[in-house]
C-alpha cells in the first residue's frame, strides 16, 4: 500500500477514535449529572442544587446545594461524602471546596459592590463588612492608605445580626442611596442614615458569606485568593498581596 494512502487511512481512524471517546465521555457525563440529580430529589428532597460540577481528579461531582452542604457524589449517585476537598501538591495542601467557593466572590458584578478605588490599581480586596463593625470602622479609615499603595477596597454587606436586623436595614439605606460610597462612609463614622429601599445584593451578600465561612467582620478575601479574618493595618495588608 501506498505510505500515504496508509497514513490517510490512519489519522482517519485516529480522528474516529477521537470522536467515539468524546461522544462515550459526554454520554457518560449526561448521565451522571442526571444520576445525581436524581438521587439528590430522592433522598434529600429538602435542597435544590445550587451547582455542580464534574471534577476530573476524581471522577466525582461536587455539588454546591442551596443553603446546604458541598456534596462530592459518584457518578452513579449512590455515594457521597460531605464536607472539603483537598488536594496534596507535593508538601503543598490546597482546600479545593474552598478555592471553588471563594471564586465566587470573583465572579460577582462590581457594579454591586461599593468600590474605592485605586488609581493606580496593583491588588484588590474584598471585604464582607458591618458598617456597626469597630474593626470594619478601622479598616475603612486606611482606605485612602490602601489606595495610595495600589489597593482598590471592594465592599460586600455582611449585617452581622442577620437579615432583617438594624445593621442590615441601614445597610441597605446605604446602598441603595444617591452616593452609596459617600453615605458608607458616614456610616461608619456613626452618622445617622436616611432610610432608602431598592432592589439591593446586601441580602444575598449576606448567604454569599455564610456559604464561604464568614464567621465575623471585616473578613477579607484578596486578589491572590486568600481569606483573611479579621482586621490587618494598610502596610501588613500590602505584604499579603505581596506589594
Amino acid at each position: 500500500m501506498n505510505p500515504r494512502s496508509l497514513l490517510s487511512r490512519m489519522s482517519f481512524f485516529c480522528v474516529l477514535a477521537s470522536l467515539f471517546s468524546f461522544t462515550l465521555f459526554s454520554s457518560a457525563v449526561q448521565a451522571g449529572t442526571s444520576e445525581v440529580k436524581a438521587a439528590i430529589k430522592r433522598a434529600l428532597p429538602q435542597y435544590s442544587i445550587d451547582s455542580m460540577t464534574l471534577h476530573k481528579g476524581t471522577n466525582l461531582y461536587t455539588v454546591e446545594l442551596k443553603d446546604g452542604p458541598t456534596l462530592h457524589m459518584s457518578p452513579d449517585g449512590k455515594y457521597f461524602i460531605v464536607g472539603d476537598m483537598y488536594k496534596i501538591d507535593g508538601s503543598q495542601i490546597e482546600n479545593e471546596t474552598q478555592r471553588g467557593k471563594l471564586a465566587k466572590v470573583e465572579s460577582l458584578p462590581v457594579s454591586k459592590m461599593i468600590v474605592f478605588k485605586a488609581k493606580n490599581e496593583k491588588a484588590h480586596i474584598t471585604v464582607f463588612t458591618d458598617v456597626d463593625c469597630a474593626y470594619c470602622r478601622m479598616l475603612h479609615k486606611e482606605v485612602p492608605e490602601l489606595n495610595k499603595l495600589g489597593i482598590t477596597v471592594r465592599y460586600l454587606a455582611y449585617p452581622r445580626a442577620g437579615i432583617g436586623s438594624p445593621a442590615y436595614k441601614k445597610m441597605v439605606s446605604v446602598w441603595c442611596s444617591d452616593n452609596p460610597q459617600e453615605w458608607f462612609t458616614k456610616a461608619t463614622e456613626g452618622d445617622d442614615i436616611p432610610e432608602n429601599t431598592c432592589a439591593n445584593p446586601v441580602a444575598s451578600d449576606y448567604n454569599l458569606g455564610n456559604d464561604i465561612g464568614v464567621r465575623g467582620t471585616p473578613t477579607m478575601i484578596l486578589s491572590n485568593g486568600k481569606l483573611v479574618p479579621g482586621y490587618l493595618p494598610a502596610n501588613v495588608l500590602a505584604k499579603e498581596l505581596g506589594l
